[in-house]
């Protein structure tokens, strides 16, 4: 139906859809059937591993541009490819047919989700080709799609880490699809088809396909014909929507002006011209070509673009026009601009000559290869004919039929009348330019859906094996000791006189705290601060007034020197926080408490809990310590009273982390914080704007929990230094590794080490006069709270007399 979704199965609420799909994943027998059905097949692919090797060895020694796809088929993507970060949209269209109807999606969702990656595999040179020429500049990324074994696919999702993984039309391997929701991936199957001639076979090994389609969450029908027949082969009625055929939205693209095409053309642009698209030969040895050069022998006057479907035949058909006796010219050669044939032996380039036929005759219908599209030369208005076969497009057939918008032909021998009777009739090619136009907009309705269930999904990390089994026992390890140490704590909660607030995060290394925590203790009146103090050596509990900036690092931690130095407040550092409060508490006379980092110190009661998630890494890959980085389930996100989601300027698909957010914390509101990168700054008091250190004589050095974060920020302001290093979260740096540094800046003729604030209170006293003549920078960061105001009336609330 157009302009609307439509439910391939009565509609249901969707409560009663989430029960079913509950209640079919509880089935223990269900679960063991499917295990043991994706067991098999491992069994069977890896058997027939030689097989495969030889077949891809035979394709190479056949054509050598095939040897050079072998890594990515492999899953090794290209090495100059960063890892992405997580959110990216992964989209597969495995030929040339599937990359055209995946323009006008990509396009869209290029519109409405400018900051989302999106990533194109296909699986054959011709496609890999078509993308090139018409994807470059709308995605991210093109390669081979990995062979279905699943440490190929797993390599590539570790590389893109992708929320979605969309699949056009009937691309169904198992690996692929069960190695994606593994991951939390959203899965996908758009503008989904299943032919008259696949149909029985899909039918016939339902039992295998009723295991491996209900993993996709969503799949989206060309009709409700395409539908009733995914149920009948295996899917999930609740899953599946019909919206339409993408290739309706083709948007036509022009031929270059040097296009050998065109110069065919114009050598005699008064005769009238007939393509012959995507002609093919079937199984029984029938070559459509054949009865097309005999219609060309029998047209005086008409000239002919010939275009075979497969790249391998070109050279069989140049050599049936040899045969016949026409005058013709290959477009890869182009000798014979003034011949009577153009064979197209090139890819990309068919669609865009529609716009100057007079005719267009349709391969794939004569031969029984079941119809090839004819929506690109409808777009053009141009009259088209077809044979008897067009079971691969039924839904397109009868829409076209239904508006008189082909002229069909019963076989070869009624060809050369109906190109000239095609000819005479124009109003032919009108009808189907309008049969079209009344199907568009499938792009938009699928891109809604695809942005849906993008924004629903974030994935986990899943390291290879052995690494994550071994990882995972440590893990469990871990669950089972920082339970009984927060139900310990849980029993001997504290409770200081005045209010606390809590900023903390459910994840190790760095989620951007200290610049929030200075944000909120220069927003109450009176405010003290409370931290462990990490990395200081010693356990002693300190207490340190307001304005007192004497204690060296080595007694307060670094974080607790940038307190010092952006609030001036007063500070109480120890592992008890409780006894560094009442400590501070006599010295100072404070409104509030802000509990730096205390989202797990549960023994101290807080009267309002902050969590930071970090918008590039959010949820710690998924996984508990050492496995992944988070300290403990997520289940924990349950204690929060608001979430605050930092660096959100730098992180993508913040609506999937909000929603994950959702799914463990209903109520509690999500923030967003950005990172402002305020000046740079020297030992003398000297500043320079964030844009304005040279890239060419600079290095940089990072000593954050994530070190990512420091070096997008310079590269967003156009910092690139000429080589950086990363050291871990708090690294206190010595005198042999400054001076070591200095030596190799001062060989690559560097003349600038930038840093961060946090590692500047690292560094030893005596920094200047180690590393000169070298100046050091460090940059200062500040943040904007969203909605900063809804935030403070928040804590205000729960927290009486702040």
């Amino acid at each position: 139906m157009k302009g609307v979704l439509s439910s391939a199965a009565n509609p249901k609420p969707a409560n009663a859809i989430l029960t079913k799909a509950a209640a079919r994943k509880a089935c223990p027998l269900n679960r063991l059937k499917r295990k043991a059905i994706f067991l098999l097949y491992r069994v069977l692919t890896t058997l027939a591993l030689p097989a495969i090797a030889v077949y891809l060895a035979l394709r190479c020694l056949r054509n050598r541009r095939y040897l050079r796809t072998i890594p990515e088929r492999l899953g090794e993507l290209p090495a100059l490819w960063q890892k992405t970060s997580p959110g990216v949209i992964w989209l597969h269209a495995v030929s040339v047919g599937e990359v055209l109807a995946a323009l006008p999606l990509i396009e869209e969702l290029r519109q409405r989700a400018p900051n989302t990656e999106l990533y194109l595999s296909t699986a054959t040179l011709a496609g890999r080709e078509m993308a090139e020429k018409r994807l470059t500049q709308l995605t991210a990324g093109i390669f081979f799609a990995p062979l279905d074994f699943a440490w190929a696919v797993r390599k590539v999702l570790r590389r893109l880490r992708p929320s979605l993984v969309v699949v056009l039309e009937t691309e169904i391997w198992p690996n692929l699809f069960r190695e994606t929701r593994r991951i939390g991936a959203g899965l996908m199957i758009v503008n989904g088809r299943i032919s008259d001639k696949a149909l029985p076979s899909y039918e016939k090994h339902r039992w295998l396909f009723s295991q491996i389609l209900p993993l996709c969450d969503r799949i989206l029908t060309q009709s409700e014909l395409m539908s009733e027949r995914f149920v009948a082969a295996g899917a999930s009625p609740e899953t599946l929507m019909s919206a339409g055929n993408l290739k309706y939205d083709f948007k036509p693209g022009a031929l270059v002006p040097d296009s050998p095409v065109l110069g065919f053309l114009a050598a005699r642009a008064d005769a009238p011209v007939w393509i012959a698209a995507s002609t093919s030969a079937d199984d029984k040895g029938y070559e459509e070509e054949d009865a097309i050069l005999t219609a060309q022998q029998h047209l005086p006057g008409w000239r002919l673009i010939l275009a075979p479907r497969k790249p391998e035949r070109f050279d069989r058909v140049a050599g049936k026009i040899e045969a016949k006796g026409l005058s013709f010219t290959r477009r890869s050669s182009f000798t014979n601009p003034a011949a009577d044939i153009l064979l197209l032996d090139s890819i990309g380039e068919l669609s865009a000559s529609f716009a100057h036929a007079t005719v267009v005759f349709m391969g794939g219908t004569l031969a029984e290869r079941g119809g090839h599209n004819v929506l690109e030369p409808a777009i053009f208005g141009k009259p088209i004919i077809c044979g008897p076969h067009l079971e691969n497009f039924r839904d397109i057939e009868a829409h076209f039929e239904a508006h008189q918008a082909l002229l069909r032909i019963a076989d070869c021998s009624a060809l050369k009348d109906a190109v000239l009777a095609a000819s005479h009739a124009p109003e032919l090619g009108t009808r189907a330019r309008a049969a079209a136009e009344a199907q568009q907009g499938t792009a938009e309705r699928i891109a809604t859906a695809v942005l849906d269930l993008h924004t629903s999904r974030y994935p986990v990390d899943r390291p290879q094996q052995p690494k994550w089994f071994f990882l995972w026992c440590f893990a469990q390890i871990w669950a089972l000791f920082s339970a009984r140490d927060r139900r310990s704590k849980r029993s001997r909660v504290r409770h200081l006189p005045i209010p606390v607030i809590s900023i903390g995060n459910i994840t190790a290394g760095g989620t951007g705290k200290t610049p929030v925590a200075i944000d909120l203790l220069q927003s109450f009146d009176s405010p003290a601060l409370l931290t462990r103090g990490y990395g200081r050596s010693t356990s002693d509990t300190i207490v340190i007034p307001a304005g007192d900036r004497t204690l060296p690092t080595a007694l307060t931690g670094d974080e607790t020197q940038l307190y010092m130095r952006r609030s001036g407040v007063p500070v109480g550092i120890g592992g008890d926080r409780y006894a560094a409060g009442q400590k501070l508490l006599t010295i100072a006379q404070p409104r509030v408490f802000v509990l730096d980092d205390g989202f797990q110190h549960l023994q101290l009661h807080r009267d309002f809990d902050l969590v930071l998630i970090d918008s590039l890494h959010p949820f710690g890959g998924g996984h508990l310590i050492p496995l992944g980085r988070l300290r403990e389930p997520m289940e924990g996100l349950g204690r929060a009273d608001a979430f605050l989601i930092t660096r959100a300027n730098e992180g993508t698909n913040l609506e999937a982390i909000a929603h994950e957010l959702r799914r463990y914390n209903p109520i509690a509101p999500v923030f967003r914080t950005r990172t402002m990168p305020l000046r740079w700054v020297n030992h003398a008091g000297d500043f320079m704007s964030p844009g304005e250190p040279a890239s060419a004589t600079s290095i940089a050095i990072c000593g954050l929990g994530n070190p990512n974060t420091f070096w997008k920020t310079m590269e967003q302001h156009g910092v690139i230094p000429r080589e950086r290093y990363s050291y871990g979260d708090h690294h206190r740096y010595t005198p042999i590794e400054l001076r070591r540094l200095t030596r190799r800046a001062v060989d690559i003729g560097v003349t600038t080490i930038l840093t961060t604030e946090k590692d500047a209170v690292n560094l030893p006293a005596e920094v200047h006069s180690i590393i000169h003549p070298l100046q050091l920078w460090w940059l200062e960061i500040g943040i904007e709270i969203d909605h900063r105001d809804d935030l403070l009336a928040l804590i205000r609330k729960n927290c009486k007399n702040v």
